[in-house]
């Protein structure tokens, strides 16, 4: 399918929702799923307001709040990401993805106990959620537990064996353990994924090749 023929498809559905909305504007499932197309155009602010209407309706529509965390994350509202986030966790305390999102916001934030915390009940609720297990390789790295960060980027590598940012996390811990062949070994598993490793970090380990 081209570009031109996905846009297509997008604005035919999101014309279709509308039509539902007119029908039944109260039905909360219908405005997430209005959210959910504007997102894929990358609509953020038409996105938004589908959701706040979809939680209006639903309140206890736990994914809506995750998707406004993520438009004011997009918009470098840290503190708004965390708070819809929290919401979410709030109505469906086993839903992975918002501890996860409060982890990463809480790294952020460089309170890294928090964050540790947050992301081990993401995954316990969630063994298989990748992003979760590499945010908190994250989080072991600046405690300075460089053995956590390498267990933790392995499990997320298990899951998604491409996933860059866990390759990343694991060459800066043996970087740091004075393992170079393995952390050159690493970064270059990152950015064969198209993930961007630090020029600086480049520099460093080319006298290790």
């Amino acid at each position: 399918m081209t570009q031109e023929q996905q846009k297509k498809t997008i604005d035919e559905q999101i014309e279709e929702l509308k039509s539902k909305l007119a029908a039944n504007p109260e039905c909360g499932i219908t405005q997430y799923n209005l959210g959910v197309a504007y997102l894929a155009k990358r609509e953020f602010e038409k996105a938004k307001d589908a959701f706040k209407k979809a939680v209006q309706c639903s309140p206890d529509l736990a994914e809506a709040y995750v998707q406004l965390g993520g438009i004011a994350m997009y918009e470098g509202d840290i503190d708004a990401c965390f708070s819809y986030n929290q919401m979410a966790s709030k109505i469906r305390p086993r839903f992975a993805v918002p501890h996860g999102n409060m982890g990463f916001v809480y790294l952020q934030k460089n309170e890294v106990d928090k964050a540790i915390a947050s992301l081990r009940r993401a995954i316990s609720f969630d063994p298989k959620f990748v992003q979760a297990h590499a945010t908190l390789g994250s989080a072991y790295l600046m405690e300075g537990d460089l053995d956590g960060c390498i267990e933790q980027s392995k499990k997320a590598i298990e899951l998604e064996p491409k996933f860059g940012p866990a390759y990343n996390n694991m060459g800066l811990a043996y970087l740091e353990k004075g393992e170079y062949k393995k952390a050159v070994e690493c970064f270059d598993k990152a950015i064969e994924t198209g993930y961007e490793v630090a020029p600086e970090i480049l520099q460093e380990i080319e006298k290790y090749r």
